[in-house]
């Protein structure tokens, strides 16, 4: 069929022009909106300029085609060939392209906003300046792309093969890059503001400079990356691997990182004001300084060396242990798994069921924290199902009273803070229990159950790996059998004395390893 031919059945009404052999036709500025080319051949044609808005090019034949500056808003692509095709300048906005062919194609500062490019094969193409935004572009081959100062802001990439591609300048902001394949690449000095790249693979990428703001990089692979001068205020690198990753003068304010390893990695001139140091694997870590000031403007340096390493990042999760003087049996952990779900509605910071350790005469129930601040009030709550409960509580009030009671002027601004902002967990956990003790049904559980009844010892551990113990009743120990004669036996309690008053310097030398910003 000849192009004239074409063009007058189309002016008659026809739409329908499926399989059609267009090879090196010239279409230049053609208006052929709404029409159905599925499977049509066009490959080597010139189509620059032309108008196929809302067709259907499904399956079609387009390689090495002339599309630049074409207008293909909300036409169908799916399965189609645009291998090496000139799309400069195209408009494919809303455009379906699922699955579509465009290896080495040319779309350089094309319009793809709202497209849909799930699995399409973009390898080797240009995208510079192209816009994506909110384009669909999931499972996308895009291997050695070049999409240097593309829009993808909002995009969805999830499992998208970015290895070696150019993304630098690009904005990602709110874009979602979960379980993506980045490997080897480019995005110096792009925006990722609010990004979700959990569980991606940034093996030896380049991040400098770049903007990763409240990014989620949770259980990503950092190994190797290139972070210097990087934002990650508020970054979520929970159990992120940054093996051998340069982070020499990122910003790493408030950063959010328990479980991560930097093993090897460089982090000199890192701003780590409010970095939570607990759980972190720094292994071989590099680090001549440190930036701790609030604004990370250099105003509070803190130098390092290989011997002080260690005992800085060294911290531990601060928990509560309950240890109980009582194997738990069936109905036991029944009745605590019931209470302690009952407790955590009034209780936010108990969020997950505890850790419980059981042997043949002890239970060692943990809570761990994410905050050294919570410790005693976290503790005067959780005790509430056991019979030492009372006793535990008016020893904590007596510590509490102890703190409130010193001139806070007279310790340094860090303690003095440290220790209103207990006053004020404390208080609050107060009302909690008081909430708490209002609920009728709470504590049924425990009712009448003697694991709850039996001799407990209360410590806290806080970030430094320090022990504090709160309670410890007289009576608990392991109770020894001892055969009298051959038809009696008595049982013996090994007595324990009562944990002895705190005194002041005891809790200020506890509290002073309290991981500090």
């Amino acid at each position: 069929m000849i192009i004239e031919e074409l063009q007058e059945k189309y002016a008659a009404g026809e739409r329908n022009f499926t399989d059609l052999n267009l090879f090196e036709a010239n279409l230049t500025g053609v208006n052929l909106s709404d029409v159905n080319l599925s499977g049509a051949n066009l490959s080597l044609s010139n189509l620059s300029g032309a108008n196929l808005t809302d067709s259907n090019l499904s399956k079609a034949k387009l390689n090495i085609t002339k599309l630049n500056g074409a207008h293909l808003s909300g036409t169908n692509l799916n399965g189609a060939d645009l291998n090496v095709a000139n799309l400069v300048l195209v408009n494919l906005q809303n455009a379906q392209l699922i699955g579509a062919k465009l290896i080495r194609a040319e779309l350089i500062r094309a319009e793809l906003s709202g497209a849909n490019l799930s699995f399409a094969d973009l390898s080797g193409a240009s995208l510079v300046e192209a816009t994506l935004r909110k384009t669909n572009l999931s499972g996308a081959n895009l291997k050695g792309t070049n999409l240097r100062f593309a829009s993808l802001t909002e995009s969805n990439l999830i499992e998208t093969d970015l290895q070696g591609a150019d993304l630098s300048g690009a904005d990602l902001s709110g874009a979602d890059l979960s379980g993506s394949e980045l490997r080897q690449v480019n995005l110096t000095g792009a925006n990722l503001k609010g990004a979700n790249l959990s569980g991606a693979n940034l093996r030896w990428a380049t991040l400098t400079g770049a903007q990763l703001n409240c990014v989620n990089l949770s259980d990503a692979k950092l190994s190797g990356a290139d972070l210097t001068r990087a934002n990650l205020f508020q970054a979520n690198l929970l159990n992120a691997s940054l093996i051998y990753a340069d982070l020499s003068s990122a910003c790493l304010i408030e950063v959010y990182w328990i479980g991560a390893d930097l093993t090897g990695a460089t982090l000199t001139g890192a701003k780590v004001f409010g970095a939570s140091r607990l759980g972190i694997k720094t292994e071989a870590l590099n680090c001549d300084w440190l930036d701790l000031s609030p604004n990370g403007d250099k105003t509070k340096i803190y130098t390092l060396n290989s011997g002080t390493i260690k005992s800085f990042f060294h911290k531990t999760l601060p928990k509560v242990k309950i240890i109980v003087d009582s194997s738990l049996d069936s109905p036991s952990h029944y009745a605590l798994a019931a209470t302690y779900y009952q407790i955590s509605k009034y209780l936010p910071d108990i969020n997950q069921p505890p850790c419980i350790e059981v042997n043949s005469c002890r239970t060692i129930i943990s809570f761990p924290m994410n905050s050294d601040e919570k410790l005693f009030a976290v503790a005067y709550i959780t005790i509430l199902p056991f019979l030492d409960a009372s006793k535990t509580q008016e020893n904590i009030v007596r510590i509490m009273k102890i703190l409130n009671s010193q001139e806070l002027n007279s310790l340094t601004p860090i303690m003095s803070k440290i220790i209103r902002q207990l006053s004020t967990i404390f208080n609050e956990s107060i009302k909690q229990v008081n909430q708490i003790n209002k609920d009728k049904a709470l504590l049924k559980f425990c009712s009448g159950i003697k694991f709850f009844q039996r001799p407990t010892k209360i410590t806290i551990i806080n970030s430094s790996d320090q022990i504090f113990n709160i309670y410890h009743h007289p009576k608990f120990g392991k109770r020894l059998v001892n055969k009298i004669s051959n038809n009696t036996e008595v049982d013996t309690i090994i007595q324990v004395p009562q944990t002895l008053p705190h005194s002041f310097n005891a809790i200020i030398d506890f509290i002073d390893g309290f991981h500090k910003s």
